[in-house]
């Protein structure tokens, strides 16, 4: 138990004036502080010290140098193993091989026989050179002498001495015993530090060469430049995979895998190649190890592609040269060729380049389309820049929902027939029932006389999420949203899917971020060409662009979001893709609302004057029911056929388009079903006229708008 204090005034201070008489005051102690324990000071201590940026910098520089040394030893020792053996040049017959360059490596081939030779020669003249060097010195040393005495004579005569003949060989004598003591003095020293030099210089070789890794290297001297793409660093990348059975199948190959490459070629901003697999070892396996071999290669992640060609047990890299894939593309021809039109049936759209950097164009005749990937992509301007180069043909229609509403498609306002923006419940029933005035166009094209031919008609809908999504409901308690098979907007859709590519009108949807909820699987797979920015899962891309796709390459998922912004890939028949493949990566041209602004404008001209229509015209209110039975008359039971027929009869804007599912869906609604009577389906007048009576007594009124 903690003790108390109590506090009071000294007895010797005085008290304080006018004051009141001296109070106690208690005052508990507080508990006493825990004490860190030594174990834990001592290891935030270490910790500290460990991570400190001056002792990472301290462990760089020592295994920088140290490796710098222990590398540079390695290259001078592979330097001389090149100088005294041909394998340099069995190197470079490999790599001529891999590259499918035969004339190169017979070349290669030719110098290593000259060098070989050369080799054979220099060895058999060591057999026979002690002898022929004794000989030399032997005459040498002869001649030596006889010099030095020669040159004594002379001195002796001109001196006078005879002594003076010995005195040119003592001399020469006398310096040859210096320099001996001079090597005695010093060849202590250089044996001490020989070592040093030696290593002094093995080190120096090595941060010539910048033999460390990168994340030992000065900030200064550090890069993220990838190498160039050779046969060896293909060959080594693929062993160092992790597959077990592809890196030993290297091992085992006479050629050290260089057999399994085809030629490389250049791409574009970066390079292809094809890589047949051994035996065992299977695509996906590779397939599945990208960012691996991406690293491998010195490359990120998405400067790699790895698809699946015709060939069997095949795999086809394509490396982007290091950063390329950073830099903009070019404008769009829309913009920078201001006399460009468009052919609905034989053009193709600019829509950017692909990964060859060559130009990617695509067929829009009679396609349905789908875009879709992750918000703030670049969705929007890659489906809008088809638009806006169709819109160069006078002879296309187009019907427009922008279910995002913030302008994105306003300059096609005195363009398109109709242009709804917004994203309230109301926008959505407004473009549903655009798109379903569009079946009916189509129901209209459908029943005219064969040969007929049709303007085209495109029926696009942005951020198409927001419909698929819509819980509003019509008078007949309808969804507009949803995948039902009463979903008004799903199906529609289906609808114009189809059979409205025979009478070109076509539907394209841009949505976002796809599943199951916001992009029914019936409406994915109901377009032609289907296109997929940045997506988050592998089961979003298979949503997006099909499982065939994924399965040959095609990830729109390994996209890296905001980095990609434009690229997409592309599953259609309408752009061209490299045989064997299933997909192909666009990097779309980027044209801003200037810009579509002023290609909206060459393309009015080419038209007389378009009404823009901002909301849908609903037809007049028509009592299905009362309508249904006045066709019956006095009949007791009419056949279904004839009642759709005295319907349009009736009245042709409301019933002109309707068919046997929409009159049972009518009679089911007022509970009057259909039933066959001799074998063909027929509506009684009694039940028609008994649910009339029944829905006039409870008040209610049924239409059908």
């Amino acid at each position: 138990m903690s003790e108390n204090v109590v506090h009071l005034h000294k007895p010797t201070d005085p008290p304080p004036p006018d004051t009141a008489p001296t109070v106690l005051t208690v005052v508990p102690d507080a508990p006493p502080a825990r004490p860190v324990p030594l174990w834990v000071r001592s290891g935030r201590a270490v910790k500290t010290a460990a991570t400190h940026e001056s002792t990472r910098a301290t462990v760089r520089a020592a295994a920088r140098h140290s490796l710098y040394t222990l590398n540079g030893g390695r290259i001078v020792a592979r330097r001389a193993w090149d100088g005294r053996t041909g394998s340099r040049y069995e190197r470079m017959i490999r790599a001529a091989e891999a590259a499918g360059n035969l004339e190169a490596a017979e070349e290669w081939e030719e110098r290593l026989q000259r060098f070989r030779a050369a080799r054979h020669h220099r060895r058999m003249d060591l057999l026979h050179s002690p002898a022929d060097a004794a000989k030399g010195v032997a005459v040498g040393a002869g001649v030596s002498i006889g010099v030095l005495v020669a040159l004594g004579v002379v001195m002796a005569i001109n001196t006078g001495h005879v002594g003076d003949v010995i005195t040119p060989l003592s001399a020469t004598i006398d310096f040859i015993a210096m320099l001996i003591r001079i090597v005695q003095v010093v060849w202590g020293p250089v044996l001490s530090i020989g070592p040093f030099l030696a290593l002094l210089a093995l080190w120096s070789v090595g941060r010539k060469q910048q033999a460390a890794p990168n994340w030992a290297l000065p900030a200064n001297v550090r890069s993220d430049e990838g190498e160039p793409i050779t046969p060896s660093i293909v060959v080594k990348a693929l062993r160092d995979l992790g597959v077990p059975a592809l890196r030993n199948a290297i091992k085992e190959m006479g050629d050290a895998g260089a057999s399994m490459l085809g030629p490389i070629r250049i791409a574009g901003c970066g390079v292809e190649v094809d890589v047949t697999l051994p035996s065992g070892v299977s695509t996906n396996e590779v397939q599945g190890k990208r960012r691996k071999l991406a690293e491998n290669l010195t490359r990120h992640e998405h400067e790699v592609f790895i698809t699946i060609p015709q060939a069997a047990r095949t795999v086809r890299l394509w490396v982007a040269d290091s950063g390329a894939l950073d830099e903009p593309i070019g404008p769009s021809p829309l913009v920078t060729d201001e006399s460009m039109t468009a052919d609905y049936a034989k053009g193709r759209a600019p829509w950017g380049q692909d990964l060859r950097g060559d130009a990617a164009a695509l067929s829009l005749y009679q396609r349905h389309l789908l875009i879709t990937g992750l918000s703030n992509q670049g969705k929007t301007v890659a489906l809008r820049s088809l638009a806006l180069w169709l819109a160069l043909d006078k002879s296309v229609q187009f019907l427009m929902g922008d279910l995002k509403g913030v302008g994105d498609w306003a300059m096609f306002d005195g363009l398109a027939t109709t242009l709804i923006q917004g994203p309230t419940d109301e926008h959505v029933i407004q473009v549903t029932e655009m798109v379903e005035g569009a079946v009916d166009e189509m129901n209209r094209r459908i029943q005219a006389p064969p040969g007929t031919v049709f303007p085209p008609l495109i029926v696009l809908v942005d951020e198409a999420q927001v419909a698929f999504m819509c819980p509003a409901k019509d008078d007949e308690k309808r969804p507009y949203g949803g995948s039902k098979a009463n979903s008004r907007y799903f199906m529609a859709v289906r609808k114009i899917h189809n059979q409205g590519r025979a009478v070109n009108v076509l539907m394209w949807q841009g949505t976002q971020d796809p599943t199951n909820e916001n992009l029914p699987k019936l409406v994915r797979e109901g377009a032609h060409t289907r296109a997929s920015l940045a997506l988050g899962t592998e089961s979003q891309a298979r949503m997006a662009l099909g499982d065939k796709a994924v399965d040959g390459g095609a990830a729109p998922n390994l996209l890296r979001p905001g980095l990609d912004r434009g690229t997409l890939v592309v599953a259609s028949d309408g752009i061209t893709i490299p045989a064997g493949q299933s997909s192909i990566t666009v990097r779309t041209h980027y044209i801003d609302d200037d810009a579509a602004e002023n290609i909206t404008d060459r393309a009015k001209a080419l038209r007389d004057g378009v009404t823009t229509l901002h909301a849908i015209k609903r037809k007049e209110e028509h009592d299905s029911l009362a309508d249904i039975a006045a066709v019956i008359g006095d009949a007791t039971r009419v056949r279904t056929k004839d009642v759709l027929a005295r319907l349009a009869t009736l009245n042709a804007d409301a019933y002109g388009g309707w068919s046997f599912l929409d009159l049972k869906r009518a009679l089911d609604d007022a509970g009057v079903e259909p039933y066959k009577s001799d074998g063909v389906m027929v509506v009684a007048r009694d039940r028609v006229t008994r649910a009339l009576a029944n829905r006039d007594t409870d008040g209610s009124a049924s239409a059908d708008g």
